[in-house]
């Protein structure tokens, strides 16, 4: 009895894992909504598909790299009157790290509300008593998914958020965690190349909102109070437009789901298959499934330019990269450009379609963002935004390498054997 017993667990054990391996995604078919892009109707449908509500009257400001962001949201925290919302999936010892906690401890001395989430695995190698001091002067700092034998099996959903909300007015959002490689490069590599965005108007209530989902898992409690949603009214005279330099948008919340689906990946999609011009896709971790290949490949096909940058050869995660090349070959062949930036490490996960809409956030080009972690994006619909995130890109793209389908082609055996290895675990990637 014990044997047969014994024989089935191990067989439910080998077919779960084996899901995890090779399930299939989603196909996400969509069909391209009639209304223009930049159209009210456009806007509101995209808030009803990703569940997310609509925010106008905003401000959004592009701040590039690290010595731009971390100043803009240190300042930001020092300033802070009522409360500060930190998220990371990413906060490493350090230089940058003690600063930020060095400026979180003062302001919670100064009678501010701090709370601060931190992914367990994601900042695997920082210590809890990193954050002493902060803890002894007031401030609250949880652990999301600590590793207990109660979380055993979500372990594999992580918080990827990058978040901070100072006084539920200012919101800082982005791909880049806390950490010196995004300030001055570690282990001779050179710092790492980011984009965050610092949001302010009606849009920062739904990054509040975002962090509250978090805070709530990680803490047990409910954040509710002025000096979080102060801003939390719907204006009675909006007329749904905006001004030349004002943003309006969604945050998008994504977190993974037993049907497959998320927000972000209906987001994503929506959009690339909207697009009508041109698609620029700035991603660290491109992995894209066979529904997202083909999204671009048919708007290759409709005429749309599809210019994609992924990082060279200073990636942090080769085998990753591996797996990202495997892809190149259907891509390159469809007609869409792919480049590899040479300087640096390129973390910065931005999507600019026609100019027009923009997405900054957390989400990378795999299944872990659209199917696993706890992502969030802000998608906004404004044309000075969108073609200040496109100086920055043509400037990133003038510092990469174009792959060719020949050099596709003529890719080593010693990669090729790589991306065979990576495409066993590349639903985990």
């Amino acid at each position: 009895m014990f044997l047969t017993f014994s024989i089935i667990a191990i067989t439910i054990t080998v077919v779960m894992f084996l899901l995890i391996l090779f399930e299939p995604g989603l196909k996400y078919e969509v069909t391209a909504p009639e209304h223009p892009l930049d159209s009210d109707q456009f806007l509101c449908l995209l808030g009803a598909l990703s569940d997310a509500q609509v925010h106008r009257d905003s401000r959004v400001q592009v701040l590039t790299n690290g010595a731009a962001f971390y100043e803009a949201q240190l300042e930001a925290i020092r300033g802070a009157r009522r409360s500060i919302n930190l998220e990371a999936y990413i906060f490493l010892k350090g230089d940058i790290g003690r600063r930020f906690v060095d400026a979180l401890t003062e302001r919670a001395r100064a009678g501010v509300k701090i709370n601060v989430v931190i992914d367990a695995i994601g900042s695997f190698a920082t210590w809890d008593r990193t954050f002493a001091p902060l803890r002894e002067a007031g401030g609250r700092v949880c652990w999301y998914q600590p590793i207990r034998w109660y979380t055993l099996k979500r372990f594999n959903n992580r918080t990827h958020r990058e978040l901070l909300i100072v006084d539920g007015q200012t919101g800082f959002i982005g791909g880049a965690g806390i950490g010196d490689n995004w300030l001055t490069g570690e282990k001779d590599e050179p710092a790492w190349r980011d984009t965050v965005v610092r949001v302010t108007g009606d849009l920062t209530i739904g990054l509040q909102t975002t962090f509250a989902e978090n805070w709530l898992e990680a803490a047990d409690e409910i954040l509710i109070g002025d000096e979080y949603f102060p801003a939390c009214k719907q204006s009675t005279e909006d007329d749904g437009q905006s001004t030349p330099n004002e943003a309006m948008g969604l945050v998008v919340i994504s977190s993974p789901s037993a049907g497959r689906s998320t927000r972000a990946r209906v987001l994503f999609q929506t959009l690339l298959a909207s697009a009508k011009q041109s698609i620029h896709i700035n991603s660290p971790y491109f992995l894209p499934d066979r529904s997202v290949q083909r999204e671009l490949i048919r708007a290759v096909q409709r005429g749309v330019k599809v210019t994609i940058i992924t990082p060279g050869e200073h990636s942090d995660h080769l085998m990753t990269r591996r797996a990202s090349r495997r892809r190149y070959g259907e891509l390159l062949k469809g007609g869409a450009e792919i480049y590899e930036y040479q300087p640096a490490m390129i973390h910065a996960k931005v999507l600019v379609i026609d100019g027009t809409w923009s997405v900054v956030g957390s989400t990378n080009f795999d299944n872990r963002s659209f199917g696993l972690n706890d992502e969030v994006n802000l998608a906004a619909k404004c044309r000075p935004l969108a073609a200040r995130l496109n100086e920055d890109f043509l400037r990133d793209l003038q510092a990469s390498h174009q792959i060719t389908l020949d050099d596709w082609r003529r890719r080593p055996l010693s990669e090729r054997i790589v991306e065979t290895l990576g495409r066993v675990i590349e639903r985990q990637q």
